[in-house]
């Protein structure tokens, strides 16, 4: 599978990005030859949101950091797409304030929800920006690849500490309010209304192999991630658990 920029041609996926751009991408086909008016909620320095908008779209990106914005802002221009990325400054919690109800065909909301401080109303707000139809793709760190890192690297005190926590979390000094499962993030997103059509793994492995493997041969770790995103119990032991879902 090969994802480019329309403008440069250069690849947008690594091994680390390639289940999220493969779904993406299916979702931009669906809607071929029509611009789409995307929301990218905690988008930061344009990642997403830069080369959806070479591909033709408009992309408004929400985020809690000014530097990333900045960042964004020249990282757009110098793509040549400043004219089809907007930045606006406001954390996750806010967005209900900051965006029009029915205004968005396809909103991001990629690590996000692990750091907000109401991950329902956050939701509840993405499902109000979206237009019926639209779609959302939804990215949550995932408890299970959290338990398994720690054990692989010899922390089982706190492999335990986020097994037995109700949040998934290792104790106060975690940097993540929560983490998921699939069932968890599902139920999640099937409480604001919104229908999830596919779950896959991000990372499923390229967090745990050592560097050397990954540089020896990417494009084989590539279509591994690619080849087990989808599948159980593989997926579900990723770093990121993706869902895409839509508004009826």
């Amino acid at each position: 599978m090969e994802i480019a920029s329309a403008r440069t041609a250069r690849p947008l996926v690594s091994a680390r990005t390639a289940a999220v751009w493969a779904v993406l991408r299916r979702e931009l086909d669906r809607h071929a030859g029509r611009e789409l008016t995307v929301l990218d909620v905690g988008g930061g320095t344009g990642g997403f949101a830069v080369p959806l908008a070479e591909a033709g779209h408009t992309v408004t990106v929400v985020d809690a950091s000014p530097d990333a914005l900045a960042a964004l802002t020249r990282r757009a221009a110098d793509a040549g797409v400043a004219d089809r990325v907007r930045a606006v400054q406001g954390d996750g919690d806010a967005l209900a304030g900051l965006v029009e109800p029915a205004s968005a065909d396809l909103i991001l909301c990629h690590a996000v929800l692990e750091v907000v401080d109401d991950p329902a109303g956050v939701v509840a707000a993405i499902a109000a920006a979206l237009r019926p139809g639209g779609a959302a793709s939804v990215l949550v760190a995932s408890r299970a690849a959290a338990i398994l890192g720690r054990a692989i690297n010899g922390h089982l005190r706190a492999a335990a500490a986020v097994a037995a926590d109700a949040e998934g979390r290792a104790g106060t000094r975690d940097t993540l309010r929560r983490r998921y499962d699939a069932e968890s993030a599902a139920a999640l997103l099937g409480a604001a209304g919104l229908t999830v059509e596919q779950t896959h793994g991000v990372r499923v492995l390229a967090d745990l192999l050592p560097a050397a493997v990954v540089e020896e041969d990417p494009q084989a770790l590539l279509d591994l991630e690619i080849e087990l995103s989808s599948r159980p119990p593989f997926r579900d032991i990723a770093s990121q658990l993706h869902l895409f879902a839509r508004k009826p």
